[in-house]
């Protein structure tokens, strides 16, 4: 690889991981091709992109992108798998999933609205992260929920209040 070859890659990483909150790094190596190519294809299910980097140049990327990425570099040994996503727990998820069959990919670290983990053992936990959406969603259903049982009290009430004062009427 050309000297202009790696600076364009270095470049293009950048840029990558600039528009992204959400990278995990992983070890693929020992997998076959079809395993891979499985692997791939998981990933491409839960729109995660997956690419096998050179450790130097991301270690460079990781530098130039002025975001502060803490331990990741030092785990930038071996093979290297990046794994992005717009879903914080989507590359976890896959990871946990297809270690269902397989022993690998393991997790190296990850970085995640600029919390960092760093090991394998962090994956049952990255895993169960709720996404952005989720956590939105269930905000919201707290948040209609007290709305609805003042509504169906009201609703309820109403028609026991009737009922009381039917039954008190046909008394007299």
């Amino acid at each position: 690889m050309t000297r202009e070859e790696k600076s364009q890659v270095i470049k293009d990483l950048t840029a990558q991981l600039a528009d992204t909150s959400t990278l995990y790094l992983a070890d693929i190596s020992g997998l076959d091709a079809n395993t891979t190519s499985n692997l791939r294809r998981a990933c491409f299910k839960a729109d995660v992109k997956l690419s096998v980097v050179k450790n130097t140049l991301l270690a460079k990327a990781m530098e130039e992108s002025g975001v502060d990425y803490g331990e990741l570099p030092t785990v930038l040994k071996g093979n290297t798998s990046i794994m992005v996503s717009d879903t914080g727990n989507a590359p976890a998820k896959v990871i946990k999933e297809f270690r269902k069959k397989n022993d690998k990919p393991l997790l190296k670290g990850a970085f995640i609205d600029e919390a960092i983990y760093v090991g394998d053992e962090y994956l049952e936990t990255l895993s169960s992260i709720k996404s952005k959406e989720e956590v939105i969603g269930d905000i919201i259903g707290l948040l209609q929920s007290p709305t609805k049982n003042v509504i169906s009290a009201l609703k309820s009430g109403g028609s026991k209040l009737s009922g009381i004062l039917k039954t008190l009427s046909e008394k007299e």
